[in-house]
């Protein structure tokens, strides 16, 4: 019997961009699902894309773990702060991960060095309003995503170790993601070129936000997946 693949799961394409050199993934199908295949280290690596949401990232996680049985888990992508303070790029190390939908947590243990987890990483569909942030903050939550939960508890249910890591993004202080931004990205990551195009001719101004977005959101994609290779490299060989 082979040694279990670790598992690489984003929910965009550009979050896993950073990954497919580093790993020289490739496009393959495994078990009748689609994914990409690669090795770390001569370790086997599977990948996949989930699309974005908790519907989404169920689903997704559901067909990769009927397909195979990884030996970790790694959640990897951006995320948006909840303060005004952390820095863009900074990796968060959560304790918990909490299903806004359900109110379920799910304790994380993250992998490799950093310092000690704290606070929680929210999950949620919906955007969430600035007079939102106060309470969720009080609940030490550091930042929102749309995937994580989800994955943790299919990962839980079937017995399988998994870790997230993600990078500041953005702030949701700043009002820059809203729901029109949201939705210039179809569900499964890719930006809508028809959906862009009526936003800048509406919002010409906002052109230079837009770029200063990209931009960082290519540098948080890049530190979270520097950080899941720093640390699936010391995940030991029996633990995989």
């Amino acid at each position: 019997m082979g040694e279990a693949p670790l598992a690489f799961v984003c929910a965009m394409p550009m979050e896993l961009r950073p990954l497919a050199r580093p790993l020289g993934l490739r496009r393959d199908t495994v078990g009748g699902v689609q994914v990409r295949t690669g090795t770390l280290d001569r370790r086997p690596v599977v990948a996949v894309v989930t699309g974005m949401g908790t519907r989404l990232a169920a689903d997704g996680i559901d067909r990769l773990l009927g397909a195979v049985t990884p030996g970790h888990v790694l959640v990897v992508g951006i995320t948006g702060a909840v303060d005004d303070d952390t820095p863009i790029g900074t990796v968060i190390r959560p304790a918990r991960v909490i299903d806004h939908a359900t109110g379920r947590e799910h304790a994380h243990a993250p992998l490799g060095p950093g310092g000690e987890p704290a606070g929680a990483l929210w999950t949620t569909d919906v955007i969430t309003p600035a007079s939102e942030l106060p309470a969720l903050r009080d609940r030490g939550v550091v930042a929102l995503d749309m995937e994580t939960a989800a994955i943790a508890r299919a990962c839980e249910e079937r017995g399988v170790p998994w870790a997230v890591f993600r990078a500041i993004s953005d702030r949701a202080t700043d009002g820059s993601v809203d729901d029109e931004v949201f939705h210039l990205a179809r569900q499964d990551g890719r930006p809508d070129p028809a959906a862009v195009a009526r936003y800048l001719v509406r919002h010409p101004g906002r052109i230079p936000g837009l770029v200063r977005m990209g931009r960082d959101a290519t540098l948080a994609a890049r530190r979270a997946a520097d950080a899941a290779l720093a640390a699936a490299r010391r995940l030991p060989r029996d633990a995989a």
